[in-house]
């Protein structure tokens, strides 16, 4: 271990609490890691997919039944409403029974025409997957990754967020307490400027990064200089579309969820509203009314519906973003202020007369904060979804069917949800276009983004 230095330190975001830190591991304690991680793979590849996919409903009753603590520790460490971090862990319990009951059939060989007297595709792991995990969701991010990536064989290295150590240190154990063979997961306390040399070893041959575009381009950068395949889930600015054909009671109930979700902290939240201009009034008017009276306060209070930001300087940045887009002229609704109070809080917030080329416009405001924006009609509508670098998800309210036709063609993204708030499913593909990433998790597409696709082909 590295002396004096504890980089990964949990701090609760509500009290301002130190709770726990942890020294970074040095080269030695990343060459062991490694070691295991390779040792491991060599052990779990060769166990029969059934028997994998056993070890995942172990893990998923352990999951379920430790939900009530694993909850209290997320809120603890990044401030999540504790009925919400419940159902955190409680998906993660899901997405462990949806790969044991059909992952196998995901990974069973294929038989294709060729010229030979047989040919099939089998699929086969790869190795090690580098899995760099963000703090919003720290248990569903990790686990939504790790689990289909484990099912196929391989092994997983989990290098989380600097400030949600213990959640990740909980995670290892479980995959332990699972009965899955030592270094087939593993929790790696490596700094930034470690990856690299972990990229360099031969065991690990991909890997998964949900964060920042930044951080993205920064290990696909990495990774293509070694030819080792990647998977990324980046930043979102989702567009909420509202047309007047719309139910306006559920699309307005829906819109403060899609935004005000996990505090504001979600990639794939609703972050700006485009409502066709015949009904924005009104529109903004229940948003604000509805935004206003949200209860702020400790997250662990059952009433509470908004806790704290996860970090002081993501609280802060938050607080920044949305100055400059009223300096830039736009008008704060309700809230657009930092409390006067303990702990890393934001007011809920709601922004209008939103000009062009502010941060509200161009950037991801990752806390709680929507921006309402009238659109003409339909053409209007899909032209400010799409302008932006983002493409991850977005939603339309409309009971036209010409409208739903259109977004589905034309949103640059990589969902659309009609007439519902987006989110993921361990059933269903998830990931976006353009600078939002690429590759897919969850589905049946998931487990397949980390093997070698093997062709057997048999001449007589």
């Amino acid at each position: 271990m590295r002396e004096n230095e504890m980089p990964f330190e949990s701090i609760d975001p509500t009290t301002e609490e130190r709770l726990a830190s942890f020294p970074a591991l040095d080269a030695d304690g990343i060459g062991e890691a490694l070691e295991r991680a390779r040792a491991g793979f060599e052990v779990w590849r060769r166990v029969p997919v059934a028997e994998r996919a056993e070890r995942l409903l172990v893990l998923a009753e352990l999951v379920e039944r430790g939900k009530a603590a694993y909850g209290l520790l997320m809120t603890r460490e990044m401030g999540k409403p504790l009925a919400s971090a419940v159902a955190e862990a409680e998906k993660c319990a899901w997405v462990c029974r949806y790969y044991a009951e059909h992952g196998p059939a995901h990974l069973a060989p294929e038989r294709f025409e060729s010229t030979g007297t047989h040919c099939w595709v089998e699929y086969h792991p790869l190795g090690a997957v580098l899995g760099i995990m963000p703090w919003n969701f720290p248990f569903w991010q990790a686990m939504r990754s790790a689990v289909p990536t484990v099912l196929a064989g391989n092994a997983f290295l989990l290098k989380h967020s600097p400030n949600v150590p213990q959640c990740a240190v909980a995670l290892e154990g479980l995959f332990s307490r699972a009965g899955f063979p030592e270094g087939v997961f593993q929790n790696v306390f490596v700094e930034v400027e470690d990856i690299p040399g972990v990229l360099d070893d031969p065991t690990v041959q991909a890997a998964s990064l949900t964060g920042s575009v930044a951080a993205g381009s920064a290990l696909a950068a990495e990774a293509g200089r070694r030819i080792k395949t990647t998977v990324l889930e980046l930043g979102g600015s989702d567009p909420f579309i509202v047309m007047e054909s719309a139910d306006l009671d559920r699309a307005v109930a829906t819109a403060v969820d899609a935004r005000m979700w996990n505090n504001g902290q979600s990639c794939i939240a609703a972050k700006r509203m485009l409502v066709q201009r015949s009904i924005v009034d009104e529109f903004t008017a229940r948003l604000v009314e509805r935004v206003a009276a949200l209860q702020v306060g400790d997250p662990r209070e059952s009433e509470v519906e908004i806790g704290p930001l996860a970090r002081r300087d993501l609280r802060d940045h938050v607080a920044e973003q949305v100055e400059a887009t009223v300096a830039a002229g736009a008008r704060v609704a309700t809230g657009g202020r930092v409390p006067d109070r303990p702990g890393w809080f934001y007011e809920p917030t709601v922004l209008t007369d939103v000009p062009d080329g502010s941060p509200a416009t161009d950037d991801e405001i990752f806390g709680p904060v929507a921006s309402v924006f009238p659109v003409a009609d339909m053409d209007e509508a899909i032209e400010r979804a799409n302008a932006t670098e983002f493409g991850l998800c977005s939603a339309i309210w409309t009971n036209d069917a010409e409208e739903r036709a259109r977004a589905v063609r034309d949103l640059e993204a990589g969902g659309v949800f009609i007439n519902g708030m987006s989110a993921s499913d361990p059933r269903v593909p998830f990931g976006g276009v353009k600078r939002s990433g690429y590759g897919r998790e969850l589905g049946p597409h998931a487990i397949r983004e980390f093997v070698n696709v093997k062709t057997v082909w048999v001449g007589d």
